[in-house]
């Protein structure tokens, strides 16, 4: 028992001082990613998150789902899922969640951080000042626990700053704004001709669930019972169960940061008027049996405070796709603003300006340009307004924190600070140590110098040929224009056949496009066009262009809408193979194609989109010659997606066992075997609500085995579902070959790979 008498002075709180390599202020996706990555490479990490459970937006209390330069397949941005840790997340959460349960991916994220032992996590805990040694370095943040009452004295060489508004880069006197530049700053078309403050607002999300049985709604007192003033309240989807209303947006005229509990009063009003709307209107007697079963207790946050690097990310880099030599990230997500207005406003909820494809993202954005140990990450990189729009979004912000992760390993490992790894031989170990990682990087490719594969014979069991992918998925209807996406080489272009299905005599129009610019999954560039007299019933087509091709790289075989007419499909699905339609996502755009207004300064362009399985079948055709879509010497490029070619080795699906050999002319001590798997980087796996028909992507190899050159097992796995997958041996092996067996994923899907790793 303890009792403690009248004491005159005032008490202290208990305080505890913590030291550690890495100061990651802010648990949302971005401080995970960064201090996951960190961790791994060797440093002592604290994470401090002033929420009870981890991810931000992303997570349970917010329920955002996470996304990036996919754009939810709503852009041309193929094959543009960010890899590394988010990767490994969202796959993760994949296999366990499929549903989209916001629960459940807590789990998850709370897993991941506390299986890595050198993090430590502090939850509950806001930063709320911080110490300096000197006028531009941070000695310490100091933060308090209000769950066990304790201060905290956080103590670091570097600090990470992923807290969404930058409280430590505030507090420690980094250099920042808040509100939109003009026009003329940045040369940014996009931008007001005038410097103005207003914001992108909060949301808030709420949930419902039908009980089967009558249920009562009786609004509080403070609801906004009068739906007059929300102009866009006609637009409910009640099939989202309100948590995709994501215009249900205020606060951008106000202050973002300190007003922020005034937001979410206005936004608790208001989405209990809707739903007192949705009950008790009498507009919508479906939802008799609903009962609302959660509305979110603090608002997912868009804007605030924007800090200054050593460059400044603007509307030309997202849209010119500028090429930085620094590059350590990218993204895709479209110059997406609101209307400071958001609910209350007679805007549309957003505006969207896509590029033609991804953009790198240049590390000078990631650390500030004047706290010199202070990394940048989240939604507060140095970026404009107008470039932040894309750049804010979860999946981007995960993919930049996890350079700046890596980024705090090697300042630690070399005894720097931020901006010294700008020297260029520093650049390019980060570069090469964050491919290795799993994180792509636009026109660049992982060397791996170490890699014992590349001084081995390789042989393999048997390599798909593209001669034919047969007519056995039925008919596709040309309700709008559809394109078989095929990587070819240099030189002549190969006779294609096809099988359609007409109802009546017609004409069929079939062009040949590309991208203008290589890398790029946007067809603007016509090369050649066939017209075809179809008649009524089933026929074959054989189109031979004529043309020899002048780069390799992704070319359409695109066939114009066409309502009267049909294609066959095939079943078989192959890595790197996609068909594309000139549609539109509402999601994310406004129309099939996109036409902003004139000296907007962003390009029109048709989007052509994939289908979700289990649509998005390949289309029957043979090909004359036959294409080499794959070859063994692809796992050794340093290329772990499709680029301009598959850059992966896939098997023939005749083959019942297919095997990839390794042989050495010496003994080999091996350690380490890196292996890269195709989980679909087209597939943009969004983390809640929204559901997917697949717990595992469907190319992914998820049994093989490692044999050395007698037999002998060395290494079994039954169940994968991860990109990139690291096999360490708690003791060498001594081997002359090594022998990887695969099974095939799929009745229709051979086995393949994208790369491999051997390493003493």
């Amino acid at each position: 028992m303890l009792v403690e008498g009248p004491y005159s002075g005032n008490r202290s709180l208990n305080s505890k001082t913590l030291t550690a390599d890495l100061i990651v202020v802010g648990g949302g996706m971005a401080g995970i990613c960064a201090a996951i990555t960190a961790a791994r490479q060797g440093l002592e990490v604290i994470l401090v998150q002033d929420r009870p459970v981890l991810g931000g937006n992303a997570s349970s209390e917010i329920r955002l789902w996470i996304l990036g330069a996919t754009s939810s397949m709503g852009n041309n941005n193929r094959w543009a899922r960010e890899g590394g840790i988010i990767d490994e997340i969202l796959l993760e959460n994949q296999y366990r969640n499929p549903e989209g349960n916001a629960l459940i991916l807590d789990t998850i994220l709370l897993e991941k951080v506390t299986q890595e032992t050198n993090i430590t996590l502090l939850l509950n805990t806001a930063v709320h000042r911080c110490e300096k040694s000197g006028a531009n370095r941070i000695a310490a943040a100091l933060a308090f626990c209000s769950q066990n009452s304790t201060e905290y004295r956080l103590e670091a060489p570097l600090f990470v700053d992923a807290s969404g508004d930058g409280i430590l880069g505030f507090l420690s006197g980094a250099a920042f704004r808040i509100g939109a530049e003009s026009r003329e700053e940045f040369d940014e078309a996009f931008a007001p001709e005038k410097a103005y403050g207003e914001l992108l607002g909060h949301s808030l999300y709420f949930h419902s669930k039908d009980t089967g049985k009558p249920v009562q709604f009786i609004p509080p007192a403070f609801a906004n019972t009068d739906l007059s003033s929300l102009p866009r309240f006609h637009t409910f989807n009640l099939h989202d169960r309100g948590c995709r209303l994501w215009w249900v947006e205020y606060g951008g005229r106000l202050d973002t940061i300190h007003a922020t509990e005034t937001i979410k009063w206005e936004l608790w009003k208001i989405i209990y008027g809707i739903w007192d709307h949705i009950k008790n209107s009498g507009e919508y007697p479906e939802m008799e049996t609903h009962t609302l079963e959660w509305v979110g207790m603090i608002p997912g946050k868009r804007e605030s405070r924007r800090f200054e690097g050593d460059y400044m990310l603007s509307q030309r880099d997202v849209v010119e796709q500028r090429t930085h030599p620094d590059r350590v990230s990218y993204g895709g997500w479209a110059l997406d603003l609101h209307p400071a207005d958001g609910i209350y406003g007679e805007l549309p909820g957003c505006t969207q300006w896509h590029a033609k494809g991804v953009y790198g993202i240049p590390f000078r954005c990631l650390y500030s340009k004047n706290i010199e140990n202070l990394f940048l990450a989240g939604r507060i990189i140095s970026a404009s307004h107008v470039a932040f729009g894309s750049s804010r979004v979860m999946a981007t912000c995960a993919h930049n924190a996890q350079a700046v992760g890596m980024a705090a390993a090697l300042c630690k490992e070399r005894q720097l600070l931020p901006r010294d790894l700008m020297e260029k031989e520093l650049m390019d170990n980060l570069q090469q140590r964050l491919m290795d990682m799993g994180q792509y990087l636009p026109g660049m490719h992982l060397r791996d110098t170490d890699n014992l594969a590349k001084r081995a014979s390789l042989s393999v069991s048997s390599t798909f040929s593209l001669q034919k992918l047969p007519a056995d998925a039925g008919w596709k209807d040309l309700d709008s224009s559809m394109a078989q996406m095929l990587p070819l080489e240099k030189g002549r272009i190969p006779v294609f056949t096809f099988v359609v299905k007409a109802k009546k005599e017609s004409r069929l129009v079939l062009r040949l496009l590309c991208s203008s610019l290589p890398g790029n999954f946007t067809p603007d560039r016509q090369l050649a066009e066939k017209e075809f007299a179809v008649s009524k019933g089933v026929q074959e087509l054989a189109v031979d262009f004529g043309l020899l091709l002048d780069e390799r790289a992704y070319y359409f075989l695109a066939f114009e809408a066409n309502p009267t007419i049909q294609v066959a499909i095939s079943q078989l699905r192959l890595t790197g193979l996609l068909t594309v339609f000139n549609r539109v996502n509402l999601d994310v755009a406004k129309g099939s194609r996109q036409e902003p207004p004139e000296g907007l300064g962003v390009d029109a362009f048709d989007f052509w989109l994939p289908e979700r399985r289990p649509g998005g079948h390949n289309l029957a055709l043979r090909c004359t010659p036959a294409v080499n879509l794959y070859r063994p010497d692809y796992l050794l490029n340093g290329l772990f997606r499709p680029t301009t070619q598959t850059n992966a080795w896939v098997a023939d699906p005749k083959d019942p066992e297919p095997i990839l050999t390794f042989s050495w002319p010496t003994q080999q001590k091996i350690r380490k075997i890196l292996l890269w798997f195709d989980t679909d980087f087209d597939h943009p796996l969004e983390s809640t609500l929204r559901g997917h028909d697949e717990r595992v992507m469907p190319f992914c190899v998820r049994e093989f085995q490692l044999f050395d050159e007698i037999g002998t097992l060395l290494y079994q796995e039954a169940g994968n579902h991860q990109s990139r997958y690291e096999i360490v041996f708690d003791s060498a092996v001594r081997i002359k070959k090594l022998v990887l067996q695969l099974k095939h994923p799929g009745r229709n899907i051979p086995a393949g790979l994208l790369g491999v790793g051997v390493y003493s």
